[in-house]
Protein backbone atom coordinates (compact mmCIF):
# COMPACT_ATOMS: atom_id res chain seq x y z
CA UNK A 1 0.00 0.00 0.00
CA UNK A 2 1.26 3.23 -1.14
CA UNK A 3 2.16 5.75 1.35
CA UNK A 4 0.18 8.72 2.77
CA UNK A 5 1.79 12.45 1.08
CA UNK A 6 2.12 14.30 3.95
CA UNK A 7 3.10 18.10 3.86
CA UNK A 8 6.63 19.20 4.58
CA UNK A 9 5.27 20.24 8.63
CA UNK A 10 4.06 16.98 8.98
CA UNK A 11 6.80 14.79 7.38
CA UNK A 12 9.29 16.33 9.72
CA UNK A 13 7.30 15.97 13.10
CA UNK A 14 6.86 12.22 11.49
CA UNK A 15 10.81 12.68 11.36
CA UNK A 16 11.17 13.95 14.69
CA UNK A 17 8.87 11.68 16.27
CA UNK A 18 10.64 8.94 15.16
CA UNK A 19 14.08 10.54 16.60
CA UNK A 20 12.96 10.58 19.77
CA UNK A 21 11.76 6.94 20.04
CA UNK A 22 15.08 5.81 18.92
CA UNK A 23 17.18 8.53 20.95
CA UNK A 24 15.11 7.17 23.68
CA UNK A 25 15.63 3.60 23.02
CA UNK A 26 19.73 3.82 21.69
CA UNK A 27 20.79 6.40 23.19
CA UNK A 28 22.37 9.97 21.36
CA UNK A 29 26.28 8.61 20.72
CA UNK A 30 24.52 5.46 19.05
CA UNK A 31 21.83 7.10 17.00
CA UNK A 32 22.39 7.06 13.48
CA UNK A 33 20.22 8.81 10.50
CA UNK A 34 19.76 4.92 9.48
CA UNK A 35 17.79 4.20 12.57
CA UNK A 36 15.29 6.83 12.12
CA UNK A 37 14.59 6.30 8.25
CA UNK A 38 14.46 2.60 8.91
CA UNK A 39 11.55 3.00 11.90
CA UNK A 40 9.33 5.12 9.35
CA UNK A 41 9.71 2.80 6.45
CA UNK A 42 11.96 5.26 4.66
CA UNK A 43 15.30 6.54 2.98
CA UNK A 44 18.47 7.82 4.82
CA UNK A 45 18.29 10.80 1.92
CA UNK A 46 14.59 11.73 2.83
CA UNK A 47 15.66 12.41 6.76
CA UNK A 48 18.41 13.61 5.61
CA UNK A 49 16.59 16.18 2.71
CA UNK A 50 15.13 17.69 6.08
CA UNK A 51 17.35 18.04 8.71
CA UNK A 52 20.80 17.72 6.56
CA UNK A 53 22.96 16.38 9.34
CA UNK A 54 22.85 13.76 12.29
CA UNK A 55 23.60 16.77 14.70
CA UNK A 56 20.88 18.71 13.41
CA UNK A 57 18.04 16.49 13.78
CA UNK A 58 19.09 15.37 17.27
CA UNK A 59 18.90 19.06 17.95
CA UNK A 60 15.41 19.67 16.62
CA UNK A 61 13.94 16.16 18.04
CA UNK A 62 15.29 17.21 22.13
CA UNK A 63 13.81 20.80 21.40
CA UNK A 64 10.43 18.90 19.83
CA UNK A 65 9.78 16.88 22.99
CA UNK A 66 11.25 19.32 25.28
CA UNK A 67 8.52 21.94 24.23
CA UNK A 68 5.98 19.33 24.50
CA UNK A 69 7.01 19.21 28.19
CA UNK A 70 7.04 22.87 28.75
CA UNK A 71 3.38 23.27 27.20
CA UNK A 72 2.62 20.91 29.94
CA UNK A 73 4.00 23.20 32.64
CA UNK A 74 2.65 26.38 31.32
CA UNK A 75 -0.99 24.58 31.35
CA UNK A 76 -0.49 23.54 34.73
CA UNK A 77 0.96 27.14 35.88
CA UNK A 78 -1.83 28.69 34.20
CA UNK A 79 -4.69 27.05 35.82
CA UNK A 80 -7.08 28.33 38.31
CA UNK A 81 -6.07 28.04 41.87
CA UNK A 82 -3.56 29.95 44.90
CA UNK A 83 -0.38 29.91 43.57
CA UNK A 84 0.61 27.46 46.24
CA UNK A 85 -1.78 24.80 44.32
CA UNK A 86 -0.54 25.83 40.52
CA UNK A 87 3.19 25.56 41.98
CA UNK A 88 2.79 21.93 43.80
CA UNK A 89 0.84 20.64 40.86
CA UNK A 90 3.45 21.90 38.39
CA UNK A 91 6.83 20.71 40.53
CA UNK A 92 5.21 17.12 41.23
CA UNK A 93 4.45 16.60 37.49
CA UNK A 94 8.52 17.70 36.79
CA UNK A 95 9.42 15.73 39.36
CA UNK A 96 10.99 12.28 38.49
CA UNK A 97 8.39 10.35 39.62
CA UNK A 98 5.88 12.34 37.81
CA UNK A 99 4.33 11.93 34.60
CA UNK A 100 7.16 14.00 32.61
CA UNK A 101 8.35 11.50 30.30
CA UNK A 102 11.64 13.67 29.37
CA UNK A 103 13.90 12.66 31.42
CA UNK A 104 15.88 10.34 29.63
CA UNK A 105 15.89 12.93 26.49
CA UNK A 106 17.32 15.79 29.04
CA UNK A 107 19.71 13.77 30.74
CA UNK A 108 21.25 12.53 27.08
CA UNK A 109 21.05 16.33 25.62
CA UNK A 110 23.17 17.33 29.22
CA UNK A 111 25.75 15.03 28.18
CA UNK A 112 25.70 15.56 24.12
CA UNK A 113 25.06 19.48 24.67
CA UNK A 114 28.99 19.81 26.78
CA UNK A 115 30.69 18.87 22.71
CA UNK A 116 27.46 19.89 20.33
CA UNK A 117 27.07 23.77 20.15
CA UNK A 118 24.12 23.71 18.00
CA UNK A 119 22.03 21.14 20.81
CA UNK A 120 23.85 23.25 23.80
CA UNK A 121 21.97 26.33 22.51
CA UNK A 122 18.56 24.23 22.11
CA UNK A 123 18.97 22.83 25.68
CA UNK A 124 20.07 26.62 27.51
CA UNK A 125 16.84 28.15 26.00
CA UNK A 126 14.41 25.88 27.22
CA UNK A 127 16.03 25.14 30.53
CA UNK A 128 15.78 29.43 30.59
CA UNK A 129 12.16 28.78 29.61
CA UNK A 130 11.72 26.40 32.57
CA UNK A 131 12.98 28.61 35.04
CA UNK A 132 11.18 31.88 33.96
CA UNK A 133 7.62 29.73 33.76
CA UNK A 134 8.53 28.82 37.15
CA UNK A 135 9.58 32.49 38.72
CA UNK A 136 6.47 33.96 37.40
CA UNK A 137 4.12 32.27 39.17
CA UNK A 138 6.68 32.50 42.18
CA UNK A 139 6.40 36.05 41.89
CA UNK A 140 2.37 36.25 41.54
CA UNK A 141 1.66 34.27 44.80
CA UNK A 142 4.63 36.56 46.76
CA UNK A 143 2.62 39.68 45.17
CA UNK A 144 -0.94 38.30 46.41
CA UNK A 145 0.36 37.90 49.89
CA UNK A 146 0.18 34.19 49.88
CA UNK A 147 3.75 33.86 50.91
CA UNK A 148 6.93 35.35 51.13
CA UNK A 149 10.04 35.31 48.69
CA UNK A 150 11.93 38.08 47.99
CA UNK A 151 13.90 36.19 44.89
CA UNK A 152 11.27 34.11 42.89
CA UNK A 153 14.40 33.84 39.84
CA UNK A 154 16.84 32.08 42.53
CA UNK A 155 13.91 30.51 44.27
CA UNK A 156 13.01 28.74 40.73
CA UNK A 157 16.85 28.29 39.85
CA UNK A 158 17.24 26.44 43.54
CA UNK A 159 13.91 24.11 42.84
CA UNK A 160 15.03 23.29 38.96
CA UNK A 161 18.46 22.45 39.94
CA UNK A 162 17.36 20.27 43.21
CA UNK A 163 14.75 18.36 40.66
CA UNK A 164 17.88 18.19 38.16
CA UNK A 165 19.70 16.39 40.33
CA UNK A 166 17.46 14.35 42.00
CA UNK A 167 16.13 13.21 38.50
CA UNK A 168 19.45 11.73 37.14
CA UNK A 169 20.08 9.75 40.88
CA UNK A 170 16.19 8.35 39.97
CA UNK A 171 17.00 7.27 36.45
CA UNK A 172 20.63 6.64 36.25
CA UNK A 173 20.21 4.87 39.67
CA UNK A 174 17.06 3.24 39.58
CA UNK A 175 15.99 1.83 43.41
CA UNK A 176 18.95 4.06 45.08
CA UNK A 177 15.77 6.71 46.13
CA UNK A 178 12.18 5.56 47.47
CA UNK A 179 9.37 7.79 45.56
CA UNK A 180 8.27 8.28 49.03
CA UNK A 181 11.60 10.24 50.35
CA UNK A 182 11.98 12.19 46.79
CA UNK A 183 8.72 13.40 47.38
CA UNK A 184 9.32 14.21 51.04
CA UNK A 185 12.47 16.50 49.78
CA UNK A 186 10.50 18.38 46.67
CA UNK A 187 7.57 19.48 49.17
CA UNK A 188 10.15 20.58 52.05
CA UNK A 189 12.28 22.57 49.07
CA UNK A 190 9.28 24.31 47.47
CA UNK A 191 7.51 24.79 51.18
CA UNK A 192 11.30 26.62 52.16
CA UNK A 193 11.31 28.61 49.35
CA UNK A 194 8.03 30.18 49.88
CA UNK A 195 8.82 30.63 53.58
CA UNK A 196 5.42 27.95 54.19
CA UNK A 197 5.48 25.25 56.68
CA UNK A 198 5.03 22.06 55.15
CA UNK A 199 1.25 21.78 56.04
CA UNK A 200 0.81 25.13 54.01
CA UNK A 201 1.75 23.44 50.84
CA UNK A 202 -1.99 21.62 51.39
CA UNK A 203 -3.82 24.42 52.15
Amino acid sequence: MARVRLSVEERRAEILRAAVEQIGQRGVAALRVADVAAALGVSNALVIYHFETKEKLVAEAFAYAAEADLARLRELLGRRGSAVQRLKAAVRWYAPTGQAKGWTLWIEGWAVSLREGGLRDVVQRLDQQWKAALAEVIGEGAEAGEYACDDPQGAAWRLTALLDGLAVQMTAYRGSLSRKAMLEWVDDALARELGLPREGLSR
